[in-house]
This record gives structure tokens, C-alpha cells and sequence, in this order.
């Protein structure tokens, strides 16, 4: 074997970014066998800005593409084949010339709460302290319970579950599908309902990307696409697009199939501060999952109205932006 025809798989460092990572190539060996050999995948640890930076939140640094922004150079540079991510963690918009791919079947994509003090939300103490660096979080929270103090949780899942056992706060929300993947399901107190919690756009499911002129990479990973899974991405992300979705913007998405033909999207729009929200539920064609994203996204920009628009564009504005592609 020449060195040239190595596949390099390029990962975070962090445990879960490493599990994730293992469970795609146990898959890629299932489905190819010429990768079974010794030494026929090398992974390859990239540490990204958003790991660097640990002190400010995402939203102040440039936004979640900074999870992606290192892997997406080494990329282009060919110095990896593949990156694996979580799909919530992938940015709106792509960099030219690299193709992202959704793949294997998404996990339950609900949150979780850990704490120490309450079995869930509505439990927590009048004025109780509740970690997290996500702005869609934050105000999920301060809209179910605008008594609860806020306060910025950035680092790992063993990290901010140590500071939880340290009493730096009194509790904190994670996705359920990464803490099974790190089999850390036991230090769940309750798994929320989407009706308390929407989830991160993409959240449960895990992403590829791959230079788009690699045919030998793009072959490979569409092996492990799972299609319902993808098409309730590409609906998911459809509406991120055109609201401009980012860290610094709480928007919640999920799509879920309710008949092997039909597509169920539910969207929502807060202001930061959780004082008010907007909500949009439609179904369509799975067929034509980005139209319907959408669809949901111009409805949320009618039912959002300025106050919520307003709040937001404080920080970032809300452009129409072109339908986006997995």
C-alpha cells in the first residue's frame, strides 16, 4: 500500500469528537473491506479555535464554524481525507469546495438535564444557577423560568459535568445522543420534552465532510448516509439558511417523519433574553425537505414580528439566504 491511498480521517480531540470518530470508521470497515487492513485509516487530531478558546463564549468569538474552521483548511491543504462532527456544530454555510454529508441514523436529539439539586426544570430552586454557552438554551430557559440566573459553561462534557459535582452551578443541560455515545446516560436526572426544550438544529445526528473533488471520499461516506435522517437534516438546515442561524441567533429545529412520505418540521425563534418566542409547525413532501424548511422560516420571520426581530438584530441581522445542500 502507497502512502496516497491512506485514508486520513481528521477529528477534534475532545472524547466525544474521538467516539464519534470511532463509530464511523467501525462503520466504514463494515461496509468497505479493503479498510479493514492494519493502518489503512489514520486518524488525525486537528485542535480547532473553539477548543483553544475556552474563556468566551462562541457567540463573542466568530460563532460554531469554529469548531470546523481548522479541519476545513487541512482539508483543502489535502492533508485529510475526511472530518467527522457533530451535525450541530456545522456552520449554516459551507466553505467552497467541501461537501458535507449527513450520516448514520440520528439519536434521540432531545436534551438533558443533570443536576445535582432537582430532577428536572421546574425543580430547580426560585433564582437557581444553570450552566451553558448556548444562546438557544439560555432562552428556552429564561422563558420557561425567567427566575433562573444564567450563567456561561463552555468545555467538554467531563468538564462542565465536574463542575456540576463541584457546585459551580446547580445544573446544566447536554444532548442526550452525546452523552450515550460517551455511555454517560447514568448522571441524567430527566430527559427534556420538546416542548420545554427544542433541540439544536442537526443535534443527534453526525456529520462528514470531504473535499467535493474527491470521488474516493465522497464515495465512501454516502455508504453510511442514512436517508430519513438527511432529509430531516436538509429541512433542519433549509430554515437555519434562511434565517442565518448562529450562535449569536436562539433559533430550535426539528424534523421528524410522520408517514414514509411526509415530513414534519417544527421551528422556533426567540428573543435572547427568553421574554418572548415564535413558533411554526408544518408538514410536507419528505421529497421536498429544504422546501419545506423553508417555508417554516418565512412563516417564523411573519410570526416573529419585530419585537422578537428587533431584540435580535441588536446582534445580527436576519438576511434571506439561499437553500443549502447536503
Amino acid at each position: 500500500m502507497t502512502v496516497t491511498e491512506k485514508l486520513r480521517i481528521g477529528t477534534r480531540g475532545s472524547p466525544l469528537a474521538l467516539k464519534q470518530t470511532g463509530q464511523v470508521i467501525d462503520l466504514l470497515k463494515l461496509q468497505h473491506i479493503a479498510l479493514q487492513g492494519q493502518g489503512v485509516i489514520e486518524t488525525i487530531v486537528i485542535k480547532t479555535t473553539g477548543d483553544r478558546e475556552q474563556s468566551r463564549l462562541l457567540s463573542e468569538i466568530g460563532g460554531k464554524g469554529l469548531f470546523t474552521k481548522e479541519l476545513d483548511e487541512a482539508m483543502l491543504r489535502g492533508e485529510i481525507d475526511i472530518a467527522v462532527h457533530s451535525m450541530k456544530d456545522m456552520p449554516t454555510f459551507m466553505p467552497e469546495g467541501i461537501m458535507l454529508h449527513a450520516i448514520t441514523e440520528r439519536l434521540d436529539s432531545r436534551d438533558a438535564f443533570i443536576s445535582q439539586k432537582a430532577k428536572n426544570i421546574s425543580e430547580l430552586p426560585e433564582g437557581a444557577t444553570v450552566g451553558t454557552a448556548s444562546l438557544r438554551r439560555k432562552a428556552q430557559l429564561l422563558n420557561l423560568r425567567p427566575d433562573l440566573q444564567i450563567i456561561p459553561l463552555r468545555g467538554n462534557v467531563d468538564t462542565r459535568l465536574n463542575k456540576i459535582i463541584a457546585g459551580e452551578v446547580d445544573a446544566t443541560l447536554l444532548a442526550y445522543a452525546g452523552l450515550k455515545r460517551l455511555e454517560k446516560e447514568d448522571v441524567i436526572m430527566s430527559v427534556i420534552d420538546p416542548d420545554e426544550m427544542l433541540s439544536a438544529v442537526g443535534q443527534g445526528a453526525l456529520a462528514a465532510t470531504c473535499r467535493e473533488d474527491d470521488l474516493r471520499a465522497n464515495t465512501l461516506i454516502t455508504t453510511l448516509v442514512h436517508p430519513a435522517t438527511t432529509l430531516a437534516v436538509l429541512a433542519e438546515r433549509a430554515m437555519l439558511a434562511l434565517l442565518d442561524g448562529s450562535c449569536q441567533t436562539p433559533i430550535a429545529g426539528q424534523a421528524q417523519f410522520i408517514s414514509d412520505e411526509e415530513l414534519t418540521l417544527r421551528g422556533l425563534i426567540l428573543r435572547p433574553d427568553g421574554l418572548e418566542k415564535a413558533e411554526v409547525i408544518l408538514t410536507g413532501n419528505a421529497s421536498e425537505a429544504e422546501r419545506l424548511g423553508t417555508r417554516v422560516a418565512e412563516r417564523l420571520i411573519l410570526e416573529a414580528g419585530p419585537s422578537i426581530l428587533d431584540a435580535i438584530k441588536r446582534d445580527q441581522s436576519i438576511f434571506i439566504k439561499p437553500n443549502i445542500s447536503i
